[in-house]
């Protein structure tokens, strides 16, 4: 048969089509190269993580997986996101070959991600080993010398290790994470362990677990652990459940379809889901919230937060039925109701004489009917309802008291002591089994005592009475200031730990290991009890600190941002005062930029990755906090680096805190020198000036160098001078890093960052952008503006102002940039 021309054409592209699709990496058949990717592996085979492959599916846009082992619907290998810069050895369960939307079933590193060419070892003794890029250990399965021969991914998707008689070893179905797959048993001494959201991998507060007494049973974590679900076997074997198509050992999945693709998950907020593959609709869709019939939507224990109350999946906050006129709670973000409610006046241990118990009527704790109440180790059956309220009232640390005076129309009763709450159940209705009790501080009353002192007929002792009359007046005052002090510390909201200095001493082994000095301090390397890394910023001279301490922990106490250094906790003690910071490794980032040996090692994505974060964390203050925030400091020295170079805003201590609704503000002058936008001048600023700062430090990272730099010629010594001379020679490439060579190689990138820097550095502060609006420009999102004035010292309404009065004066005055931009 002969074809047409038309019809040849037709050919021609549906070939070329088939062919791009095959070739594109986001549609790439493991299944293609099946001699690559085997379901078993031998001993003495190591992997490294530097070969991904981009997995299809709208919502995985940079994830990307280096398959090591395939057998069927699973695939074990290195599983990123964001382009390798966080990674888990894992099992993926997906729909197809094409490596569709894949799920995450199975990781070994969930707290510990690898980053890109880490190593995956199967050594010849039989242990397994996870390797970071730099050498350091993560993870093993611990089997050297067992006698392991091989290493397989089986039909169900466990990994396992196995002997020469083909017996099981180890497997990581005896190692859960957070979900189950068709076939996988929980057994007792296993659980599954929520993540602490959506897009952190890292263990959360919720568990599933096998109990020999109770049965199945979830909890969220605290001290005891607290119960939401717990369902009882007689068991007549060893205790565990099994999930299978359709089925979790006894509750039914009602629109489960057996054979179907399936995988259970404890998801972050603690339900228990069932997905299932549906072709239909080309996705994974829940077919089952397993625990929400028996517990209901309020039975979860973040249903509304902390001290929030649900009422049919609606939330409040508590309210004191006995004084209508005081209220003790408010709700923590007014425009989503279910992240709970906070204490207006927190609880002080040091001013338990103003503590009282709020009764809340038609209310129950979200446990109450899953207590076991002759198991609970906390729980005192032999008091009565007044002697439960008192041992509250005598116990700092507890904040609910709860009464139960008969258990489920059994004979008996109990008192439970909760020193952390979670979200309470309006019941609707009179309760009369149980009675719940919250711990309130009150506002304490302050009443000035003015002590007049008659003088005496006789003069001689008129001076004396006198004297130890002030004396008191001023002692009192100071007394009086210092109680004053306290209570504004407790009503911060969001407040963060409050430590004694001596916790702080011994946390910081005495404040041996100094990590650096600030204006205001030094910061010392130091540890929890629990093992976590601390930096502790030691404030000196206490009135010159007092300001910028409350500044400190009045802003970054109730945020919080991936972006932001996070407040752990603060002393304020006698003359004492001391902020507690999360632990950045890799210190701050002038350390890395101005070092010439580590600037070689900071390649442009890196570079790149630390500008875009710079940017988001500042966008969140300015924009999305409930009051906006100036940062007022932006310098290379106030933003930290983690493990994975991930950037984070530090030091709020001269920060300025200002309503949602007001555009500008009047302050005194604040800021480094180098860094401080020309509008410093009219002491009349907005947030733009922490746009102009941003500029500089993004300047300073590409080009390598401070922005005043007394090693250089005269003409080249300000770096903004220099920008200027080079953007009007048009001659950008002049002046980015020449100690790193793939800061060249990415040439156009680098010039086209410049423009950012030259956009947020415009000298009329109307001019430059807002933050969001750089981070879009750094997400390909928005142009940048092309009609820039290089002119970034002086604006150009004060530029020509001076110009006016020099022509009228007959002189010509040239203002350096060191005048407002060079450190002095």
């Amino acid at each position: 048969m002969v074809m047409g021309k038309e019809e040849n054409l037709c050919w021609a592209f549906l070939v070329l089509l088939i062919t791009t699709l095959l070739s594109d990496n986001s549609f790439q058949l493991i299944d293609a190269q099946p001699y690559k990717y085997n379901p078993v592996a031998n001993l003495s085979t190591s992997w490294t993580n530097n070969d991904s492959v981009y997995v299809s599916g709208d919502s995985l846009p940079l994830n990307s997986l280096q398959p090591i082992l395939v057998r069927s619907y699973f695939v074990c290998g290195f599983w990123c996101v964001n382009s390798r810069g966080a990674c888990l050895f894992a099992i993926l369960l997906s729909a197809d070959t094409y490596v569709t939307e894949p799920q995450l079933v199975w990781s070994a590193n969930r707290d510990s991600p690898v980053r890109e060419n880490a190593i995956l070892r199967f050594t010849q003794n039989g242990d397994l080993i996870l390797e970071n890029d730099d050498g350091s250990f993560v993870w093993s399965t611990n089997t050297g010398g067992k006698s392991v021969s091989g290493l397989n991914l089986t039909e169900e998707g466990n990994l396992v290790l196995y002997d020469k008689n083909n017996e099981k070893v180890w497997q990581s179905f005896d190692q859960p994470t957070d979900s189950l797959v068709p076939g996988q048993k929980l057994v007792l001494g296993n659980k599954l362990t929520a993540s602490a959201s959506a897009s952190n991998w890292s263990r959360g507060l919720f568990s599933l677990a096998v109990r020999y007494a109770a049965g199945l049973v979830a909890y969220i974590e605290s001290d005891p652990p607290q119960y939401y679900f717990e369902e009882y076997f007689n068991w007549t074997t060893t205790p565990s459940i099994q999930f299978v198509n359709g089925n979790l050992h006894w509750l039914s999945i009602p629109n489960a379809s057996a054979g179907q693709l399936q995988f259970m998950k404890l998801e972050s907020d603690g339900h228990l889901k069932v997905y299932e593959w549906k072709e239909l609709y080309y996705n994974w869709m829940v077919v089952a919230d397993l625990l929400a019939s028996n517990i209901g939507v309020c039975g979860y224990p973040l249903a509304c937060g902390k001290y929030g109350i649900c009422s049919d999946g609606q939330c409040y906050c508590p309210e004191d039925a006995n004084r209508y006129e005081t209220r003790f709670f408010r709700q923590t973000n007014y425009r989503i109701p279910n992240q709970g409610c906070t204490p207006i006046t927190a609880i002080s241990c040091d001013h338990s004489q103003y503590h009282s118990l709020m009764e809340l009527q038609n209310t129950a704790y979200f446990s109450y009917q899953r207590l076991s109440y002759n198991e609970n180790p906390k729980l005192d059956n032999k008091t009565d309802l007044e002697g439960c309220k008192k041992a509250c009232l005598n116990n700092c640390s507890c904040r609910v008291a709860q009464f139960i005076h008969s258990w489920n129309n059994f004979e008996g009763r109990g008192c439970l002591l909760i020193s952390e709450v979670f979200s309470l159940v309006d019941t609707g209705r009179n309760n009369e089994n149980i009675s719940v009790f919250l711990k309130v501080q009150n506002p304490q009353k302050k009443s000035r005592r003015v002590t007049i002192i008659l003088g005496s007929s006789l003069g001689a002792f008129f001076g004396v009475f006198l004297m130890a009359a002030l004396c008191f007046f001023l002692y009192g005052r100071e007394k009086e200031a210092k109680e004053l002090y306290e209570i504004y510390l407790d009503q911060v909201p969001g407040m963060a730990v409050r430590f004694s200095y001596e916790d702080l001493t011994t946390m910081t082994n005495d404040f041996s290991t100094k990590l650096g000095e600030g204006g205001f301090g030094s910061v010392f390397e130091g540890m929890l009890r629990n093992g976590t890394q601390i930096a502790v910023k030691r404030l000196h001279g206490l009135g010159q600190v007092e300001k910028p301490f409350l500044s400190e922990v009045e802003t970054i106490g109730g945020i919080h941002h991936v972006n932001l250094v996070r407040l752990i906790g603060f002393c304020a003690e006698r003359t004492f005062r001391l902020l507690v910071y999360e632990y950045m490794s890799n210190g701050s980032l002038d350390k890395w930029i101005f070092d010439r040996h580590k600037r070689a090692s900071l390649g442009w994505q890196s570079r790149r990755k630390i500008i875009l974060d710079i940017a988001k964390g500042l966008a969140y203050l300015h924009e999305d906090c409930s009051h906006k925030i100036f940062h007022l400091d932006i310098k290379p020295q106030n933003i930290l680096l983690d493990d994975n170079l991930n950037a984070r805003i530090s030091d709020f201590g001269l920060s300025k805190l200002i309503d949602k609704d007001q555009s500008q503000v009047i302050t005194a002058l604040r800021g480094t020198p180098g860094y401080m936008a020309p509008e410093w001048l009219t002491l009349n600023i907005t947030e733009k000036v922490d746009v102009y700062s941003f500029g500089v430090v993004v300047l300073e990272i590409l080009c390598g160098r401070k922005n005043l730099d007394r090693s250089q010629p005269e003409e080249d010594m300000h770096l903004l001078s220099l920008l200027k001379r080079k953007a009007e020679e048009g001659r950008l490439e002049d002046i980015i890093d020449e100690d790193n060579d793939e800061m060249r190689l990415h040439e156009a990138e680098v010039i086209k960052m410049m423009r950012v820097a030259m956009w947020c550095l415009q000298s009329d502060f109307p001019r430059r952008p807002s933050m969001s609006a750089v981070a879009k420009v750094l997400e390909g999102l928005l142009d940048v503006e092309t009609n820039l004035d290089y002119n970034f010292t002086t604006p150009r309404r004060i530029a020509d102002a001076a110009h006016k009065e020099d022509d009228a004066l007959g002189v010509a005055t040239q203002l350096l940039p060191s005048a407002l931009s060079g450190p002095r």
